[in-house]
């Protein structure tokens, strides 16, 4: 299982009284699936996982497996403070059908999490594990990060396929890929950062943007694979505000406000985050009324 293209980490819609509306999960499915988007990742940051509970989580992993088209790769979010509790979130998502599980640091005891107990964790994760484990460095969220001596380290581990390098920093990005071995896969989390990514050998991205505007992401991607850069580059000058104001200045509340504006459901997120407010309605509208006039031009 190679995790290459573009995936989005799927939102997890909510009713007003705050209940998952996993009917309108299926319905942005639907939506998706029509797309060329690789496969989907649930359960992510961008799905609120820190605000759900594990019995939330097996239900939206259930629908969305029965909603996806066949030929797109499902990768479950299992990731947990504990590596026995990381362990039994992986191989419930195995048993539902999951590909692979992309597997966070744990964070809590940030101080301790030195590169020799990551080591420890994603190891015995990856021995138990019945599906592929993606590894997961986003320390904008956690504080941990994963450099690429660690990731190189674990790589070697058969059932360690790759790496979401949700950083954006280029560098660093570029530092796990040449250390990493051949076979090893590294996609990024930043729609920002996607076309330097794939130049230096990424194998495609985890994208927040892609909930939005998945064909522009693609785009961007197959631009890539197929040598034409100067698209590329001008799909990567198009993603770069919405990038910024979706996914980096307003999160998931602004993401959800797109959607809803996009024709795909976002509804409120999960409190304690607030929807969008008005000036952030505002500022998410003229972004998307820009992306929209590039599109027809």
């Amino acid at each position: 299982m190679k995790p290459t293209g573009i995936f989005p980490p799927l939102t997890t819609p909510f009713a007003p009284d705050g209940s998952l509306a996993l009917d309108r999960l299926r319905d942005n499915v639907a939506k998706y699936n029509r797309t060329g988007l690789a496969g989907y990742v649930l359960n992510g940051s961008t799905g609120e996982s820190v605000l759900l509970s594990w019995a939330e989580v097996e239900r939206v992993w259930a629908v969305a497996r029965e909603a996806a088209s066949p030929e797109k790769i499902l990768i479950a979010g299992t990731g947990a403070e504990s590596t026995a509790e990381t362990i039994e979130q992986t191989n419930r998502a195995a048993k539902l059908g999951y590909r692979a599980a992309l597997v966070r640091t744990p964070s809590y005891f940030k101080p301790q999490m030195t590169a020799e107990i990551l080591a420890e964790h994603f190891l015995r994760v990856a021995d138990a594990a019945r599906i592929p484990i993606l590894l997961y460095s986003v320390p904008v969220y956690t504080g941990v990060a994963m450099e690429a001596p660690l990731v190189a380290r674990l790589a070697q581990h058969p059932n360690i396929i790759g790496i979401k390098e949700s950083s954006g920093n280029v560098q660093r990005i570029s530092e796990v890929i040449a250390a990493a071995p051949p076979g090893f896969q590294t996609v990024v989390g930043g729609a920002a950062t996607l076309y330097p990514s794939l130049v230096m050998g990424a194998a495609g991205g985890i994208l927040a943007l892609a909930c939005a505007l998945p064909d522009l992401c693609v785009e961007l991607y197959d631009a890539v694979q197929a040598g034409a850069h100067e698209r590329a580059r001008a799909v990567q000058q198009q993603l770069l505000a919405p990038a910024s104001i979706l996914a980096s200045k307003y999160g998931v509340a602004g993401l959800k406000y797109a959607l809803d504006r996009l024709g795909y459901y976002g509804g409120p997120p999960r409190r304690p985050l607030l929807p969008a407010d008005e000036s952030a309605r505002r500022e998410i509208d003229a972004v998307l009324a820009t992306v929209a006039a590039a599109a027809a031009s």
